[in-house]
């Protein structure tokens, strides 16, 4: 069953005092007791609220974007910045790279990180039980169709299917772009990529991981293959665990002291990006008819 439009009422005004020190949009769940599944407007876009037993959860329209998700008695998994640019892409959530990834390859002006995390998407339907909620976002470009299926419940698990109806071979590359919520990046360390390979952006070469990754000097780096990567939150006394295997690359990003726009310098201290990718030498060629899957999942370790 899909909720109703969203209520243009609704706006920053309505949050809890102190509920941004958790995450900006906590504050957008009002105490009253009201659908599991509701719209709102903030910041000009529409959010799709989630209430459930086990967790809450907001998605943006713009970009099918998972902006915040929280198990009950539990800290936000995800960060997201508290201002926004005016009809750019959201920093922050699960932003959807797609179809390409990063620069595209031969058109200069066309956005970084492709289409999809600007562009509307249309809620095909939701369902709910005691365990959680699943709901399925679909996008629609020229001859691309992709659709974005979200598990929620204890954990977390996102599903990206892109479609190809072209009658020619069409590259592809895409990532879910996970901003993870940590106490400090100056405090955290990243388990789990001991001996993987990969290319560093930042150095513009080749690179092996020894032990572990710390990432408060900044960290670039797109590994071979995906992973189980563990954040290991000292300040928080939190493991979460994010699974990377649905892609052919594990993405880890942390801008360090490089400035972010609209994001100040302590408010950046609050995440790393873990992400699954097919990306760079490992992106795809579909064939007309052909399906490409990605998939992202975490959980507490």
């Amino acid at each position: 069953m899909l909720p109703a439009k969203p209520r243009r009422s609704t706006s920053a005004s309505t949050t809890r005092p102190g509920a941004a020190a958790e995450h900006p949009l906590a504050g957008l769940f009002v105490s009253c007791a009201g659908p599991a599944l509701r719209w709102v407007t903030h910041q000009e876009r529409e959010l799709l609220l989630v209430e459930h037993a086990r967790f809450q959860a907001i998605f943006s329209r713009q970009g099918g974007q998972l902006l915040h998700f929280q198990p009950r008695g539990q800290r936000p998994w995800l960060w997201c910045a508290s201002r926004w640019p005016r009809g750019g892409a959201i920093r922050g959530g699960v932003p959807v790279c797609w179809p390409w990834f990063g620069r595209h390859p031969s058109e200069s002006g066309w956005p970084s990180h492709g289409w999809a995390r600007l562009s509307d998407w249309q809620l095909l339907g939701s369902e709910a039980d005691e365990r959680g909620v699943r709901l399925s976002w679909q996008l629609q470009l020229c001859d691309w169709t992709v659709t974005l299926e979200a598990d929620l419940g204890e954990q977390m698990h996102l599903r990206l299917c892109t479609s190809h109806q072209d009658s020619e071979p069409c590259q592809l590359s895409h990532a879910l772009h996970a901003y993870w919520r940590i106490s400090d990046v100056a405090r955290v360390a990243l388990l789990g990529l001991d001996g993987a390979q990969g290319y560093d952006l930042l150095k513009r070469g080749n690179c092996q991981q020894r032990g572990e990754l710390r990432m408060e000097d900044g960290c670039h780096q797109i590994f071979d293959h995906g992973a189980r990567v563990q954040i290991q939150d000292l300040a928080w006394q939190r493991r979460l665990l994010v699974d990377t295997r649905g892609g052919a690359n594990s993405v880890v990003w942390h801008p360090g002291s490089r400035p972010l726009t609209d994001v100040s310098w302590r408010e950046a201290l609050g995440f790393v990006c873990i992400q699954a990718a097919s990306c760079r030498a490992d992106s795809l060629t579909l064939k007309p008819g052909e399906e490409a899957l990605l998939e992202l999942k975490a959980r507490l370790g």
